[in-house]
């Protein structure tokens, strides 16, 4: 006698919301363009040609060609990421979330150079980050 008859069925997946679905992709580009831009800030500040200055007096200090190599590895995993999470990789989610916690703190230790720009980045790290955080397939507040 066949069992199949007497499983319960799963119960069918809903259809995921819009606009969460295209809160993923948005956060994938902002990845894709801050991935780009921590790589070109890194070329900037290991041309060491003054481009950054320290201003004012902060409880840190980080020595800038080491500083633009940390912002080159980053930006470069971050573009990776973001390539693949457009790919549909479950993986490249989890590796969102950590790199833009990451870029986070790396822009929040940035203030004393650039002030308004760290700001702005740390802004869209933190979208990201609740982009990328939220269930796709939770469509309890749709």
């Amino acid at each position: 006698m066949s069992q199949a008859g007497t499983r319960a069925s799963a119960p069918p997946r809903r259809a995921p919301n819009p606009v969460q679905v295209a809160g993923v992709y948005l956060a994938g580009v902002l990845m894709l363009l801050q991935g780009v831009l921590s790589v070109l800030e890194s070329v900037a500040t290991l041309r060491r040609d003054g481009v950054y200055s320290h201003f004012g007096a902060y409880a840190y200090r980080f020595n800038l060609p080491a500083w633009g190599w940390i912002q080159l590895v980053l930006g470069a995993l971050m573009i990776g990421a973001a390539v693949a999470l457009f790919g549909g990789a479950v993986w490249a989610r989890v590796a969102g979330i950590v790199l833009a916690g990451l870029h986070l703190i790396a822009n929040f230790l940035f203030l004393p150079y650039q002030p308004q720009w760290s700001i702005t980045l740390i802004a869209l790290s933190a979208f990201v980050l609740w982009a990328l955080y939220r269930d796709v397939r939770d469509t309890r507040y749709s």
